[in-house]
């Protein structure tokens, strides 16, 4: 009897249990919160290079376009950001010393697109009547929206640190009172890229804004084998000295060649104001 007695006390608590246990996963289940929907937006432009004087205003228009099935809302935010020597970006959420980000002025915080539309959206720089010569940078961040990150932005408040669905940061580079590069080719050479021997320039820019190299060198290698060799296209800052890999160029879905040193090279690379004429053999 005792054990019959024992018997059912483990079945009751057994029970109960299971019980506890049931619970506590409908309530995993209701509390949850639900997965973040596909960030699926593209951007026109990429970038913005612009020009402005002391006391003026510039403004421009931004292109959403909702490449998704679904509507999607997104938020619109201001970023400082750095340019390393080597390419890499980093991006600030907290004013940057000489920050032009209190010049700018966004239409709204947040943009709620329709599946397969696309929605303008307006920014704009009022300079400052006592803004000196030089180039205002920032970011324009669009970024997917999420519960917790919403209520940030919609409070005024934002935080790096809190992750997002998605990112899309469109660079604007706006000159004040005639800021511009200077840029002077340096060296030429072959160095090892992602672990390829590539040829690069090495460029430095003197000026007060950035600049980009463009242009094309004809080339020909060790097999008699043409093609064409294009700078990198990156921004070259102010004060930097950065050194570019020079890559075949190919036509889209074309395998490039496997070029074989030395590369006998011709032609002329461009700058914004200027250019360079290039004679080299990359061994």
């Amino acid at each position: 009897m005792r054990w019959v007695l024992q018997a059912v006390r483990w079945r009751q608590t057994l029970r109960a249990n299971l019980a506890n246990v049931c619970m506590a996963l409908v309530a995993l289940l209701v509390t949850a919160p639900a997965l973040a929907a596909p960030f699926e937006i593209a951007i026109s432009p990429s970038r913005y290079e612009l020009s402005g004087k002391s006391a003026g205003r510039v403004g421009q228009s931004l292109d959403i376009i909702n490449v998704g099935r679904s509507a999607t809302e997104v938020s619109v935010r201001t970023l400082d950001w750095s340019y390393s020597t080597e390419g890499g970006v980093t991006y600030f959420d907290e004013l940057l010393p000489n920050s032009c980000r209190p010049w700018v002025t966004l239409e709204r915080k947040t943009v709620k697109i329709g599946a397969g539309s696309r929605a303008s959206f307006r920014f704009q720089v009022d300079i400052p009547a006592d803004a000196p010569r030089g180039e205002c940078r920032f970011m324009l961040a669009i970024e997917g929206v999420e519960p917790a990150y919403n209520s940030l932005i919609q409070g005024g408040g934002a935080s790096l640190s809190l992750p997002v669905s998605g990112r899309i940061a469109v660079a604007v580079y706006l000159s004040v009172n005639g800021a511009e590069s200077q840029l002077a080719l340096t060296r030429v050479g072959v160095k090892e890229v992602n672990g390829k021997r590539t040829p690069v320039v090495t460029v430095i820019n003197t000026g007060d804004a950035h600049g980009r190299l463009d242009g094309s060198l004809d080339a020909v290698d060790a097999k008699g084998v043409e093609f064409e060799l294009v700078p990198e296209g990156t921004p070259v800052m102010p004060g930097q000295t950065r050194t570019l890999p020079l890559s075949v160029k190919i036509e889209p879905n074309q395998k490039p060649p496997e070029v074989i040193y030395p590369i006998k090279s011709g032609g002329t690379l461009d700058w914004e104001n200027g250019s360079f004429k290039v004679n080299a053999e990359f061994k």
